[in-house]
């Protein structure tokens, strides 16, 4: 078995924003920043939100992770992100112990589509 590599300079890739209006947003751009509605999930309990997006395939690899964007209580986590042809679905809970979430989060991705 023998392995290639290319080493990588920089790599510029097209960067996208937008704010999800009822658990969706949409971002053409191989990745983004997505800043949630407001959000009041509570503890234990999921949010699922859908992002359309003309780069990602059924087969491409989506990587996600989220932040507290105006949220100062509760702790989301992704659990779950489902690729399709044309958009993902994500899926974060709350994984506090007692507290909601009482803001906004930061969804942060990046689509991979391998050869």
């Amino acid at each position: 078995m023998s392995a290639s590599s290319t080493n990588f300079t920089e790599v510029d890739v097209t960067v996208g924003a937008a704010t999800s209006t009822a658990n969706a947003a949409t971002i053409n751009a191989q990745t983004g920043q997505i800043t949630t509605e407001a959000l009041t999930t509570a503890a234990a309990a999921t949010y699922t939100m859908t992002l359309t997006n003309s780069l990602i395939r059924a087969t491409s690899q989506v990587h996600v992770s989220v932040g507290k964007g105006t949220a100062t209580t509760g702790f989301p986590t992704v659990t779950w992100v489902t690729p399709a042809a044309g958009s993902a679905v994500i899926i974060l809970q709350n994984i506090a112990s007692a507290a909601a979430l009482n803001g906004t989060v930061t969804i942060n991705y990046t689509v991979y589509n391998m050869a």
